[in-house]
């Protein structure tokens, strides 16, 4: 198992910038795939990136060239760092996690961004 919790949400202004913070309770130098999902009212949980140990990262269409991930292994973190942002990355943003390959999904209890137009 592995406890996340994330850190730095808030209120911006349309083509501002935001940085989220994870903190795991496992070394995320052992698990499988680390990563950002958003959940905005109505609509499904989507898993925006992930990042592998070896930080090899991936996005899905809407948040690449906008969004980075990155990862701390010696302080446990995992970053989202996102650049000009639009009213509709307004959502609750959840840290992810894949322990092992094939294993159940864990997520934070979620952050909410508002991007104000």
């Amino acid at each position: 198992q592995v406890q996340l919790v994330e850190f730095g949400g808030g209120l911006v202004q349309s083509g501002g910038s935001l940085t989220l913070s994870c903190a795991s309770s496992k070394n995320i130098f052992n698990i499988y795939t680390m990563g950002w999902g958003r959940q905005a009212p109505g609509k499904q949980r989507e898993l925006l990136a992930t990042i592998t140990p070896g930080a090899s990262a991936n996005y899905v269409d809407s948040v690449k060239g906008r969004f980075t991930i990155s990862r701390d292994n010696a302080k446990n973190l995992v970053y989202l760092q996102m650049n000009s942002l639009k009213p509709e990355d307004t959502a609750v943003y959840y840290c992810h996690a894949r322990i092992y390959s094939g294993s159940r999904d864990y997520w934070g209890q979620g952050t909410q961004v508002t991007v104000s137009s």
